[in-house]
């Protein structure tokens, strides 16, 4: 699936004193692209939270500045399904001006219970998650029980 495009701008309160977008503001950005992307897909967040007791929280990024945005720059939040597996979700996120790659991120994000505990995606969600994986990809099957291949 191509990468899911979320448009933004900056706005002054985006920018630091030299009059370029704040570091962290970068995360803020890349979040609502996330954000946008799930929705996208038909996923209420709200309503999973409610009815599946399930919450995603960001686990890891990995983030590089490459270059500058400034006040009033249009850009586009690209996100694009790496990986899914039964507790786990990873994107690359670009931040982009035009054809420019202004900033660049792997994040991985992992379900939890409404309580904060490690938690399974469900299979329904599962799938229609995996459906934004690239042609050719599924989501990892289970890995195999080394037992088994020793037992007859």
């Amino acid at each position: 699936m191509n990468a899911h495009r979320f448009a933004l701008r900056v706005y002054y309160e985006d920018t630091d004193l030299a009059g370029i977008v704040y570091y962290a503001n970068y995360l803020k950005f890349i979040e609502r692209g996330r954000s946008e992307w799930v929705r996208s897909l038909g996923v209420d967040q709200v309503r999973l939270k409610a009815e599946a007791g399930i919450v995603f929280a960001v686990r890891r990024v990995e983030a590089d500045y490459l270059r500058p945005a400034r006040h009033d720059d249009d850009l586009v939040v690209e996100t694009r399904a790496v990986a899914v597996t039964a507790a786990r979700i990873v994107l690359d996120q670009a931040v982009m001006r035009g054809t420019e790659r202004l900033f660049q991120a792997r994040v991985v994000l992992v379900c939890l219970s409404a309580g904060g505990a490690p938690a399974r995606i469900p299979a329904g969600l599962r799938q229609t998650l995996a459906q934004a994986l690239p042609l050719g990809e599924a989501p990892p099957a289970r890995r195999p029980d080394p037992a088994a291949a020793t037992r007859h």
